[in-house]
């Protein structure tokens, strides 16, 4: 595919694609964006989802059509996969391995084989395995429905569908690191690994923070519509709040505003010391508001009973009395500009803000093109397309990436010519260099703020990673952003408190980055220059360091907006995900879950951080790993994100009454009152025949299908109807819910990481650090064979750690204390873990 001379940082690594649908085909294509020769294997009659999409799945491979149930594709699959550094399948557990392809058997004659399997559920989940595990299958079973976030709650609708792959998106980004991962610790002890990684498990780590249970949390980090529904149901009153109603209910700084141009502009700027600030004084109405009375508290780490007044500007979320005074005076500012002038004042502003796009609109957009986050291809079956760039890129070689090949139909002798041509070099393994995780003996420094940069780092500690987490003395982000997400992203890691901007706090940071192998950073370049981390500063300080940065808007060139400021938030209205979501530009809604893209863009940090070792080890480059959350989004909506000449409607469904995408795959009704959620194509049409209820359902016209459905739904009860359709090989399922799942599937925290428990697995710490008993997602989805993945300790309280990191150092107790009494470094930024 590339030449000898590509940069890619996978060049060279050779991988045997069997996966269908998104999940197994988009995380090949991840390592093909970064070098690797992927060679696809399609059934005779072509992939089993026939769509515009797999133009974009399927580029830098080649593509041959395979029978795997006859002799002679299965002599020729195994010839290919005998060439592989790389075996990837998505079937049901246990399914390859009936086809004649045992991945236990096949590493014990090449125990250098890493090979991965991404099912629906977990392999030794015996209640789920066999299930016919489509997307919205694992969606429905795992929550995403049923916990759509406050809004749908409050409006009353539940269940609520939402047509983007959760699903696949996480478990793609997810196992790509997790096999880069295996690769790299492959150049270091010569062994590969067996890899699962099942959707249900990765779509549960891509909703951690919005399953985490904590007792007792103070009222102050309630919202209003937290609080709203709370009254409800205390006073048993029904959730039908208009969407009207509910705008009213949602903080100042996190919601959207009509602009002069009739188009709506997001706000997302609460919980950061400046940025509501800023905010105000560019739209005139700081000083105004000041003079009012709205205050700004010194420390906000204090308990709120010690404040000086109820509410500080920078907080979140802002109690109601302010909240709809501020709102009632931004509604009249927003107004009297258009969206387009607005985003040009808050991103040169430094303030997180972002004008509400639909996804045909970004794929046209002049700074997504001219950025390379969306880039022209060329496919022989669509022609000229705009697709998704680069996801996960090095900043060495991204301008290599953005031209990726167009898939290519060819025939088995040359798809072994193509994988023979490379040759596998990797160490013989010896007790020497054998580790205990894929990262044991690797030192990662955390500088990251929010969600998708510490949880990045978090997930590599269950590796063996030792990370250090690095946070000003004095906080920038109110608690709610700092110690409440930090529940979940500090798991595993140690605290040191410093200002890398004063005299020791500086000294210290430039000696933590002399002992680290991996810098990881969610900053704008401007900022890491000024710090001395751009690549001819960071060289003087630590030749052999690797850095990864994550931020909003990158793609692999520089544009007018790289270096916003922004949020998961702002990538959902800039992209188009808040229109679908919401149903029209009047009513942008964000997509329901804490961190949707945050997560993903996490675990797309780990895979740069995974390439960038590997790199290093193979051939000796110190590379630089990029990733956005924006380049995140192209993933994430990789089902319609594309066009070209001839392209029909973007009409996916959209808006809060979707319930499906057509209708035979959508929600129904049932005679228990219970929605069920039927998955079925047009291929499945005769298996109906053996559903006792639903004979005639492959007779009755396309259009009078969904009638048909719902009436004979309505006969019966969901569990009889699951069971019917179940019988006959049908994906169906009840809508569980996350509080269920997380009350059925927990266990007192007991040191292991959970990969044994199924498709679900929760730990309770009765004993947490913050003095209250937190119930969270175990580390779990990624299920090794011959590498440890290791149960992560709970988040230690900011700054718990600084005295004994300044120690290893070498700094003694006399210079220690002094730096402490300057204010440039701490050891916490407030008395109580979780400030009351």
């Amino acid at each position: 595919m590339y030449t000898r001379f590509s940069q890619l940082p996978l060049t060279g690594v050779k991988v045997v694609d069997f996966s269908q649908y998104i999940a197994g085909p988009a995380v090949a294509m991840l390592l093909g964006d970064l070098g690797a020769t992927v060679v696809h294997i399609d059934p005779p009659d072509g992939p089993m989802w026939d769509s515009p999409a797999n133009a974009t799945l399927n580029r830098n491979k080649v593509i041959l059509n395979l029978d795997l149930k006859s002799h002679d594709g299965r002599e020729k699959a195994h010839a290919l996969c005998a060439e592989a550094d790389i075996i990837i399948e998505n079937f049901r557990p246990g399914k390859f391995t009936k086809l004649g392809f045992d991945f236990a058997e096949m590493r014990k004659e090449r125990p250098e084989l890493i090979t991965l399997s991404v099912p629906g559920f977990a392999s030794n989940d015996e209640e789920r395995r066999e299930l016919r595990a489509f997307e919205s299958i694992v969606a429905a079973s795992s929550g995403v429905f049923t916990d759509m976030g406050l809004n749908r709650v409050l409006m009353g609708l539940n269940p609520s569908f939402s047509p983007l792959p959760l699903s696949s998106a996480y478990a793609s980004q997810i196992a790509a690191s997790s096999v880069v991962l295996a690769l790299q610790s492959r150049q270091v002890t010569g062994l590969g690994d067996q890899i699962e990684v099942p959707l249900a498990a990765a779509v549960m780590e891509g909703l951690c923070y919005n399953s985490i249970k904590v007792s007792d949390m103070p009222k102050r980090y309630l919202t209003q519509r937290e609080l709203e529904i709370e009254r409800r149901r205390v006073e048993g009153l029904p959730m039908n709040v208009s969407y009207e109603e509910l705008q009213e209910l949602l903080d100042p700084f996190f919601r959207s505003y009509m602009c002069k141009d009739g188009r709506m502009f997001y706000v997302v700027c609460p919980s950061h010391k400046f940025h509501a600030k800023r905010c105000l004084e560019v739209l005139g109405l700081h000083d105004e508001l000041v003079a009012d009375g709205l205050t700004s508290e010194d420390n906000t780490y204090k308990p709120q009973s010690e404040w000086e007044s109820e509410t500080s500007l920078g907080v979140y979320p802002m109690p109601k009395d302010w909240a709809d005074k501020i709102a009632a005076r931004m509604k009249d500012v927003f107004m009297t500009r258009t969206s387009h002038e607005w985003k040009k004042m808050f991103g040169r502003g430094g303030i997180p803000g972002a004008p509400q796009r639909w996804l045909q609109e970004w794929i046209h957009d002049e700074y997504a093109e001219g950025s390379g986050l969306m880039i022209d291809t060329w496919d022989p079956e669509y022609g000229e397309m705009t697709t998704p760039g680069p996801v996960v890129w090095m900043e060495e070689s991204g301008e290599e990436a953005l031209k990726p090949e167009p898939r290519r139909w060819i025939e088995f002798d040359e798809a072994l010519k193509i994988l023979k041509k490379h040759r596998t070099e990797i160490p013989e393994p010896s007790n020497e260099n054998a580790q205990e995780g894929w990262l044991s003996g690797v030192r990662v420094l955390d500088l990251c703020n929010v969600i998708a940069g510490p949880h990045s780092a978090s997930y590599l500690a269950r590796f063996g990673a030792d990370v250090i987490k690095l946070d000003p003395s004095v906080p920038l982000y109110d608690s709610w952003n700092t110690v409440i997400y930090g529940l979940s992203q500090m798991r595993g890691k140690r605290s040191i408190l410093a200002d890398i901007k004063a005299e020791h706090g500086r000294k210290v940071f430039e000696d933590l980055v002399k002992t680290v192998d991996v810098i990881v950073w969610n900053a704008p370049d401007s900022q890491i220059k000024r710090m001395g981390l751009d690549a001819e500063n960071l060289r003087k300080l630590n030749p052999n360091a690797l850095f990864c940065k994550l931020d909003c808007f990158s793609g692999v060139n520089r544009g007018v907006r790289t270096d916003y400021i922004g949020y998961d938030d702002l990538v959902q209205a800039a992209t188009g995900i808040m229109l679908r979501f919401g149903g029209a530009m009047d009513r942008p809604e964000e997509h329901a879950h804490v961190g949707t893209i945050d997560v993903m863009c996490g675990f797309g940090g780990a895979l740069a951080v995974a390439a960038a070792l590997y790199q290093k080890y193979r051939f000796g480059r110190i590379g630089r790993g990029r990733t956005s959350l924006t380049a995140n989004s192209g993933l994430l909506q990789i089902p319609f994100a594309y066009d070209f000449r001839g392209r029909g409607l973007f009409d996916e469904p959209s808006g809060p009454e979707m319930n499906g995408n057509d209708d035979l795959n959508r929600f129904y009704s049932t005679a228990s009152g219970v929605y069920l959620l039927l998955s079925a194509y047009e291929s499945d049409l005769p298996r109906f025949r053996n559903v006792e209820g639903l004979e005639d359902l492959p007779d009755i016209p396309a259009d009078e299908r969904a009638v048909y459905l719902a009436t004979a739904f309505q006969t019966m009860p969901a569990i009889e109807w699951i069971e019917r359709l179940r019988t006959a090989d049908i994906g169906v399922a009840i809508c569980d819910n996350i509080d269920a799942l997380r009350a059925e599937n927990c266990r007192d925290a007991d040191g292991t990481p959970g990969t044994e428990n199924g498709s679900y697995s929760f730990s309770l710490y009765s004993d947490h650090p913050s003095g209250h008993e937190v119930t969270q997602l175990d580390p779990y989805a990624v299920r090794t064979t011959r590498s440890k993945v290791f149960a992560l300790p709970p988040s230690e309280k900011f700054g718990a750690s600084t005295r004994s990191i300044l120690k290893e150092l070498g700094y003694a107790d006399q210079a220690i204390e002094i730096m402490l009494e300057s204010g440039d470094l701490s050891v916490s930024w407030s008395d109580e873990y979780i400030p009351s």
